[in-house]
């Protein structure tokens, strides 16, 4: 035994020559870490690879996927404003007023507040024989097949719940039929929002990102 080696160290400890003992702990954590390390980077590479190799044979349409769920978005070129339709302003539509009920007076005071409101206003009197106490509802617009996209319209938003029917009439005036259950027109605030909403452009669907 050398006299380097320190008492009760023998075997492998055992100092001799120029050779000394190494006493560093194994390297097995250390490799470990580097093992596991190299896991993570290899299991995160299939997974990229596995979405790419998806994306290829499912067709790439430019479709997301949020929350699990499938969604259709595909990219737009602009985010634009969808044009609104072209609907006659009030000053460029004729009324004419009829009152189908029992009631005196009706169609000359409806007549009166339409015209303050903007509207035009034709012949005011009682309803025709076909219609005469035959209107059930809260009145009915009768005109010529392009006031279903014009007129018709425009006239709803001051008569919540009057119906709608065409006839051949060649012209472009239109009558409003009061029916029984005929109020009052609708308030002025509200028409007047229901009409800026009717002519507002609707909002074109933003593109994906």
């Amino acid at each position: 035994m050398s006299m380097l080696t320190p008492p009760g160290m023998g075997g492998k400890y055992r100092i001799t020559g120029d050779v000394y003992p190494r006493m560093r702990r194994p390297h097995r954590r250390r490799r470990i870490v580097l093992a596991s390390a190299a896991a993570v980077v290899v299991l995160g590479a299939a997974g990229w690879g596995t979405l790419q190799l998806v994306d290829v044979f499912s067709g790439g349409d430019g479709s997301k996927t949020t929350a699990g769920k499938q969604t259709d978005c595909k990219p737009a070129p602009k985010a634009t404003t969808a044009p609104a339709a072209a609907f006659p302003k009030p000053a460029q539509i004729t009324v004419n007023v009829y009152n189908a009920t029992p009631r005196s007076g009706l169609a000359k005071t409806t007549a009166d507040e339409l015209k303050k409101r903007g509207f035009k206003i034709g012949k005011v009197g009682n309803a025709p024989t076909a219609y005469d106490k035959k209107v059930p509802g809260a009145g009915l617009l009768l005109g010529a097949p392009t006031a279903t996209k014009g007129a018709f319209p425009v006239l709803r938003t001051q008569l919540a719940g009057a119906t709608a029917k065409t006839d051949t009439r060649g012209t472009a005036d239109v009558d409003l039929i009061i029916g029984t259950a005929f109020k009052t027109l609708s308030p002025k605030a509200t028409a007047d929002a229901a009409l800026v909403a009717l002519t507002k452009p609707a909002p074109a669907v933003k593109p994906c990102r």
